[in-house]
C-alpha cells in the first residue's frame, strides 16, 4: 500500500473547535464524521468500466456500499456481482485512488444504470440522481419475505440493539445507521454512513459479497423511514422495516403496497405500525 493510501482518512477526523458554555469559552479536540465523495463504475462482459453514480459517503466499507446500491437500484442481482475492486487507472490522483470503485457482474445488468449522464447525490438522499419522478416511483422489488416477522416487543428492543454498532456515532453524533436482523432481535450485520441511504445499501452490500442473501426479517434505521430506505427494503426483499423516526406519506404507501411492515417512532417504550 503507498503512503498515500495509509494516510486516507477513516470514518472520523480529528478537529480543533471552541466551545461556548456558561461557564466561558473552551478550546478542546473533537470528532468529525467523514464525508468524501465515492465513485461508483459498473463493467460487465464486453463492456469497459464505466461511471454508474457519485455519492457522498463516510469512508469504509466500500464496496459493500457499491454492491448493495446496485441491487437496490435493481441493476444487478445478487448473483451477479463478481468483484468489486478501487479502480487503479493512472489519470487518478492519489486523493482518487479510493474513491472509485468498480464492480464487475458476470452478466449485463437487469436495467440500463444510465450511465451516459453519471447520476451524482448527496448524503441526505438516496433519490436525489433519479432522471423522473416517474423513476424515482418505480421501486425494484425482491421477493417477498415469507420467513416469521418480529412481534412488537421484539421490534421496541431494536433500536437498542442496533446501538452496539454505532461506534463512529458515539464518537461524533454525525452518522446514521442501518442494521439487519432477525425476527428474534439478533443482529446479522449493522454498519454506518453520513448517508442513511449508504448506511442501508452497506448493509446489503455486506451480505451480497459474504454470498447471503440480503432478504431477512427486519431492517432497522437510526432515522426517519424516508421513501428511499423503504424502496430499498423492499428491493432486498425485507420483511419489515423499523425506524426510530417518522415514516412518510410515500414511504407508508410503498409499504402498503409491497406488503412491507413498517414501524416509525420505535423505542424501548413503544412503537407505532403503519402498515
Amino acid at each position: 500500500m503507498s503512503l498515500d493510501r495509509a494516510r486516507r482518512p477513516g470514518p472520523t477526523v480529528r478537529t480543533r473547535v471552541h466551545e461556548h458554555a456558561s461557564d466561558g469559552e473552551h478550546r478542546r479536540e473533537d470528532r468529525l464524521a467523514t464525508e468524501e465523495p465515492l465513485e461508483i463504475r459498473l463493467a460487465w462482459p464486453g463492456v469497459p468500466p464505466r461511471r454508474v453514480w457519485v455519492t457522498m459517503r463516510t469512508p469504509g466499507h466500500d464496496f459493500e456500499l457499491a454492491a448493495g446500491w446496485l441491487v437496490h437500484e435493481g441493476v444487478a442481482a445478487p448473483a451477479a456481482v463478481q468483484a468489486v475492486a478501487y479502480c487503479t487507472d493512472e489519470s487518478l490522483t492519489p486523493d482518487q485512488e479510493l474513491n472509485v470503485v468498480t464492480v464487475t457482474l458476470s452478466s449485463a445488468p437487469l436495467r440500463d444504470p444510465g450511465h451516459r449522464h453519471a447520476g451524482s447525490g448527496s448524503s441526505a438522499c438516496g433519490v436525489c440522481g433519479k432522471d423522473s419522478v416517474g423513476s424515482a416511483l418505480t421501486a425494484p422489488r425482491g421477493p417477498a419475505w415469507t420467513g416469521p416477522l418480529p412481534t412488537p416487543d421484539i421490534v421496541r428492543s431494536l433500536p437498542g440493539a442496533l446501538r452496539p454498532g454505532q461506534a463512529v456515532f458515539s464518537r461524533t453524533g454525525g452518522v446514521h445507521a442501518a442494521g439487519l436482523f432477525t425476527a428474534s432481535g439478533d443482529a446479522l450485520v449493522v454498519r454506518e454512513d453520513v448517508g442513511r441511504h449508504n448506511a442501508v445499501d452497506k448493509v446489503t452490500g455486506a451480505r451480497v459479497l459474504a454470498g447471503s442473501s440480503p432478504a431477512e426479517a427486519c431492517l432497522v434505521v437510526s432515522g426517519r423511514a424516508g421513501f428511499e430506505l423503504v424502496q430499498k427494503a423492499v428491493a432486498a426483499g425485507i420483511g419489515s422495516l423499523v425506524a426510530v423516526g417518522a415514516p412518510t406519506s410515500l414511504s407508508v404507501r410503498l409499504a402498503t403496497e409491497a406488503g412491507l411492515m413498517l414501524y416509525g417512532f420505535t423505542s424501548a417504550e413503544r412503537c407505532v405500525r403503519y402498515t
